[in-house]
């Protein structure tokens, strides 16, 4: 009987690509135009954050330019996309566009561009989002990426572990002085939730990574919740062509 319902329900709303709406083989999946059209980010990345670099791993830690210049408060950081063409459709749709269902797909591909630095017993944090855009967008695309993260890898997450205690105007455009200056003092522990950090290892997940002061406030938050040591994870970062 649940095969016939659920083959019912494939001939009624047949599985549709996220990027391009047009008929593929599996729920939340990518054809295979958008899946060539879509930057994933292999091969040998920035230890900190993620970008993609030239050249081969020598066992060594290895860091890209940004993260030399401004040494990042966690430890370890992952990305999965580079954030353009269709990576960008995608990021924005979750985030702009009432469109929650990518989340579960790339919750997938964020488990698999994080697989170096997950641990057991890492507890998941999202971004927060301040009240306000929370009850506008009526849902923190960071808290889907990170729920969908933890029940593909088995990890417990806290949706709210972290409070935005200001609005902030958007960053888009601002230079990362102007980022780092806003963000001072705007993330702190959530009182009543503080305690699951403790003497844990804390994954922080968001959608986009740009200058990295956001993931860096919210770092301190964590660490100041009593996390042993903090991690990132993002389903896209912001990288310089070259």
């Amino acid at each position: 009987m649940r095969a016939r319902i659920q083959t019912a329900i494939e001939v009624v709303y047949p599985p549709r690509c996220l990027g391009c709406g047009a008929m593929v083989e599996s729920d939340f999946g990518l054809c295979a135009t958008c899946w060539r059209d879509t930057p994933f980010i292999g091969g040998t990345v920035c230890d900190s954050c993620g970008t993609p670099l030239p050249g081969e791993r020598d066992g060594f830690r290895i860091e890209c330019d940004d993260c030399m210049d401004r040494p990042r408060p966690w430890r370890n950081g992952r990305s999965t996309l580079l954030y353009r063409d269709k990576a960008r459709e995608l990021v924005l749709a979750l985030k702009h566009g009432d469109r929650p269902e990518i989340a579960r797909a790339a919750g997938a591909w964020m488990a698999r561009a994080g697989r170096e630095i997950l641990q057991e017993r890492m507890l998941v944090a999202p971004v927060p989002l301040h009240w306000s855009r929370l009850w506008r967008r009526r849902y923190n695309q960071s808290a889907l990426l990170g729920q969908s993260l933890a029940r593909a890898v088995g990890l417990e997450v806290c949706p709210d572990l972290l409070q935005r205690m200001r609005r902030m105007p958007m960053l888009e455009g601002l230079g990362a002085e102007d980022r780092f200056a806003l963000l001072t003092q705007a993330i702190r522990p959530h009182p009543r939730r503080a305690g699951r950090a403790q003497g844990r290892a804390v994954l922080l997940v968001d959608d986009v990574m740009t200058s990295g002061a956001t993931l860096a406030a919210c770092t301190h938050a964590a660490l100041d919740a009593g996390a042993a040591e903090v991690h990132i994870l993002t389903l896209a970062r912001v990288a310089k062509d070259d």
